[in-house]
């Protein structure tokens, strides 16, 4: 296959691109990477020695292309599929955008915040940062909420890459913050994009790593059974 994605079965932003990858259906070869084996990184920081997951390596163009929003946008132009996750009309096209970075800038990124702090060894933990990870988050969801009254996807119609990024983000940053009551646009469509097959089938490879993750204990069940 030309197509080889570095990435790691527990890591947000991996999902975000394998929800790309099957939305489409474009054959790829996955490499699992341990950041703390030298081996196992090394084919990785050969391609991006900023040393972050995924990275897609195109052996037909020999190229490189990191950062998920990138890949995505590199498929959509260099292996383009029925679904078109970034949209023709420009309008649509910026919204989707938008979207995309905010759910990584504003629900991936304290959500991360959070979980690594949980793993920090005592003296090197930082409660303000974390208080303020989890304010976000907060403000997050409130806006998230507004957002999803326009339609059944991130900015209305369309599954886009902004749900590409939405799942990874509130699947993990759900369990570090739970929503208040009354978040019922955000409850359904995070129901939504479960039930999307691109969506379900990168979550039951996920799912043997899970126990991994720092706040599993608070995962609902539905996902670790």
């Amino acid at each position: 296959m030309a197509l080889t994605l570095y990435l790691h079965p527990l890591a947000s932003f991996c999902h975000k691109a394998l929800i790309a990858l099957y939305e489409n259906n474009i054959p790829f070869t996955p490499q699992i990477v341990d950041l703390g084996d030298p081996g196992s990184a090394a084919p990785l920081l050969e391609q991006w020695p900023v040393g972050k997951i995924p990275v897609l390596f195109d052996a037909a163009a020999s190229r490189s292309v990191p950062e998920t929003s990138i890949i995505i946008e590199y498929l959509q132009q260099h292996y383009p599929g029925p679904v078109r996750l970034l949209p023709d009309d420009p309008e649509a096209q910026l919204q989707a955008r938008l979207w995309d970075r905010f759910f990584d800038l504003y629900v991936s990124v304290p959500m991360q915040k959070i979980v690594i702090d949980r793993i920090k060894p005592d003296g090197a933990k930082d409660p303000g940062g974390v208080a303020e990870a989890r304010a976000t988050l907060v403000t997050a969801y409130g806006m998230i909420e507004r957002q999803l009254a326009q339609g059944p996807w991130a900015i209305g119609a369309d599954f886009t890459i902004a749900d590409c990024a939405a799942l990874p983000a509130l699947f993990f940053a759900t369990v570090v913050e739970p929503p208040a009551p009354g978040h019922e646009n955000l409850s359904g469509y995070f129901e939504r994009l479960l039930l999307r097959p691109s969506v379900a089938r990168t979550l039951g490879e996920a799912k043997p790593w899970l126990s991994m993750f720092p706040y599993h204990h608070a995962m609902p069940a539905r996902f670790l059974a």
